[in-house]
């Protein structure tokens, strides 16, 4: 299973989104500045999130888009799914076809059942975590490299 950038880029865009709502819709344009992320690549992953109930729309001047439900109500698995990532590490697509034959009766290779085992537990995994739990984990690696500055800063004063 490969994650690809579809994927990556969706959730670390939910983030950031989810990160910055407080203070009213968030634009495009803004996490794009911030995650180094193509506009055109995120209103089309937007698309997708908006039309999975994900995501909201908010037209107009101070428009932007916001959480259609609460972060801790949106997993991972949620997210990736609903911009058509693949979650899949079988060669065969689920077909049980690995050895490449058109028909859904085709032979299944020696590991098949080691890869369709991996996607249920990857599944499981992915929706287990919310983006809550990643915004939680975002804000404490902020919260950190503030204390850090914060004594280092002290410690270069006192010496």
């Amino acid at each position: 299973m490969r994650l690809t950038t579809k994927g990556r880029f969706a959730v670390t865009a939910m983030i950031d989104l989810a990160l910055r709502q407080n203070n009213g819709p968030v634009t495009l344009a803004a996490i794009s500045q911030r995650q180094q992320i193509s506009l055109s690549y995120l209103e089309q992953l937007f698309g997708k999130l908006r039309r999975h109930a994900i995501v909201e729309s908010i037209r107009g001047p101070g428009g932007g888009y916001s959480l259609a439900r609460p972060a801790d109500e949106v997993t991972v698995a949620d997210i990736i799914i609903a911009v058509d990532e693949p979650l899949d590490a079988t060669q065969c697509g689920g077909k049980e076809n690995c050895h490449g034959s058109d028909t859904a009766s085709g032979t299944r290779c020696m590991t098949h059942e080691l890869w369709t085992t991996l996607n249920a537990r990857m599944v499981d995994y992915l929706d287990s975590v919310s983006l809550q739990d990643l915004v939680d984990q975002q804000k404490q690696k902020e919260q950190n490299v503030v204390v850090v500055h914060r004594t280092a800063a002290a410690t270069s004063v006192q010496n």
